[in-house]
């Protein structure tokens, strides 16, 4: 595990329509997409205080986050995932799950991950029977991935960012999420040890600049 560069911009949807053509002659769409692109359901986790929304918006330079996560309404493969901040740079931390434990947890019942030989798994079980972790709310959005592999860059386009409210039926790709009023597109720029000078040259945008969006803050907005 190595810690990412990560930036993040807030665009219009012309914007999305230039950095598509521009992103599309020089890197190659992620190899799972469907039509280049995959739509993501996470159910965000947090403590009875809000702690991880709470850091966030203070802006908290050490802050953790815990979500679980399946892509295009298959729940074949669904990831448990810990996503870490220090001082700006980023950790992603992921683990698998059954739908029967991911039903469980939901259910409030969390010793099905007793005894799983995954240490994240472990991890999330100490946090959520010592630290009060609970589901939150359900995002849902719509991704556009594209990576490079010189400083393996992975560069994504995220909309229709949308709210599960209080609504907790996860497992069901076909329950109603609201789209969150407002929610601009979002541009996320990843990298390791450096940034490719061509890709940085693409992702250039007249009065764009780096941000702190969370779609996880922003689907709390209805509480």
């Amino acid at each position: 595990m190595k810690y990412r560069h990560e930036w993040k911009h807030e665009i219009t949807y012309g914007d999305m329509l230039i950095l598509r053509g521009r992103l599309s002659r020089i890197m190659r769409r992620d190899k799972y997409t469907e039509n280049g692109k995959y739509k993501i359901r996470s159910l965000y986790f947090d403590t009875l205080t809000d702690k991880a929304l709470k850091e966030k918006i203070d802006g908290v330079n050490i802050r953790e986050k815990f979500r679980i996560r399946y892509y295009n309404g298959d729940l074949s493969f669904i990831r448990l995932e810990k996503k870490s901040k220090v001082n700006g740079l980023c950790i992603k931390e992921s683990a698998t799950l059954s739908v029967e434990s991911v039903q469980a947890v939901l259910d409030g019942n969390y010793s099905g991950l007793i005894g799983e030989e995954q240490p994240l798994v472990t991890e999330f079980y100490s946090k959520i029977t010592g630290g009060g972790l609970r589901p939150k709310t359900i995002v849902d959005y719509t991704r556009e991935p594209f990576v490079f592999a010189p400083g393996n860059v992975r560069v994504t386009l995220d909309y229709n960012i949308c709210s599960g409210l209080q609504n907790m039926d996860f497992l069901n790709p076909d329950s109603v999420t609201v789209s969150v009023g407002n929610a601009p597109i979002i541009l996320e720029v990843k990298w390791d040890e450096y940034l490719p000078d061509i890709i940085r040259d693409a992702v250039q945008l007249e009065n764009c600049r780096t941000g702190a969006f969370s779609k996880y803050a922003a689907c709390r907005i209805y509480g």
